[in-house]
């Protein structure tokens, strides 16, 4: 298999092989720049910029994209928009009938994203036939699931697709997650998710855990999802180990924007996917138009303190702090303040 990255050869053999790994008619790629690169910035993007977004991933033919939070402004008074994803503020992106019902059944879907017990759901998120978004995906730690399943029904009986994405994966025992997986999918959810939170999994770990999402959520009808962070340069050796593994959800952001060590770049996964939907000219002009630029502004990607936050298995929040010091290249004595008690 030494030409899964599309470098062919001359071997006809290994053509096949390639063909087979990379094209799968029944993946989906969610694009969610907005939604986790706003959580650099407060979730403040310009219109503008939003909507260059949604142009470019239409016209590289994502499946779905991802705009942002559907949060409680109770919880949270002090963010920008897609914090909140009013309907307003999304039709003001999209239009009033992009992505709606009855818009065309392979046109760019539309997500966002609700946190269990930080979302007014019962009112914040209306009836599908009301809205231009199409899936709801549903985020909780697990001692948060029975709060997620009434908010998975809740979508479902709404007339939304559903995913389900269990927080902080990595620092949950087996035994806890499986039997919180077992109650998910055998409710109204489409997908459920690996969410490496802390960019803290090999790719052996994301293979065997994927392997066992699959069997269980295949078992009751349902798909497996990847939601890959980049602290150890892993996101995107991850999100294609957890597609061979069976998963068919398929998360990226443009340029790798996301939270801390951002996620796996969109750029890099649609290279990878040899399916003719897909088109990167699109994503590199994103690139080059508007994330270069921003590259100025926010301080997003690999560094070695989201190194050590994800080989440590801890959650990046430290090393957001150390990159928004005086000192964010202070690698030692962020390293010894990591280890002081284990050392």
């Amino acid at each position: 298999m030494t030409a899964r990255g599309g470098d062919t050869g001359g071997d006809t053999g290994a053509r096949h092989i390639d063909s087979w790994v990379t094209f799968r008619p029944e993946l989906k790629v969610l694009d969610c720049t907005i939604r986790d690169g706003g959580l650099m910035n407060n979730h403040r993007f310009e219109d503008t910029f939003v909507r260059h977004v949604y142009e470019t991933c239409a016209a590289a033919g994502i499946d779905y994209m991802e705009l942002g939070y559907k949060a409680d402004r109770k919880i949270f008074a002090d963010a920008g928009p897609w914090k909140y994803c009013t309907e307003d503020d999304l039709r003001r992106i999209v239009g009033d009938a992009a992505a709606g019902v009855g818009a065309d059944p392979g046109a760019l879907k539309l997500s966002v994203m609700a946190d269990a017990e930080r979302t007014d759901y019962h009112t914040d998120i209306l009836p599908r036939e009301q809205s231009v978004l199409s899936c709801i995906r549903i985020a909780s730690y697990v001692h948060q699931v029975p709060a997620a399943l009434d908010m998975i029904k809740d979508a479902h009986d709404k007339g939304y697709q559903t995913t389900f994405n269990l927080m902080a994966l990595s620092t949950v025992q087996e035994r806890e997650l499986f039997d919180a997986l077992e109650v998910v999918v055998a409710g109204p959810v489409d997908a459920v998710y690996v969410v490496d939170s802390f960019g803290s999994f090999y790719s052996e770990q994301v293979r065997d855990l994927t392997g066992k999402f699959v069997k269980l959520a295949r078992d009751a009808g349902k798909e497996v999802g990847i939601h890959a962070h980049n602290n150890q340069q892993l996101a995107y050796a991850n999100t294609i180990e957890a597609m061979l593994a069976g998963a068919t959800w398929l998360d990226a952001t443009i340029a790798g924007l996301g939270r801390g060590a951002g996620n796996c770049p969109l750029e890099l996964l649609l290279g990878f996917l040899k399916n003719p939907k897909f088109h990167l000219r699109p994503v590199l002009q994103c690139v080059q138009d508007l994330f270069v630029p921003l590259g100025h502004e926010l301080d997003w990607g690999y560094s070695i303190p989201y190194m050590l936050t994800g080989q440590l298995n801890i959650h990046p929040r430290m090393a957001i702090e150390l990159r928004e010091s005086s000192t964010p290249d202070d690698y030692v004595g962020f390293y010894d303040s990591l280890t002081e008690d284990t050392d």
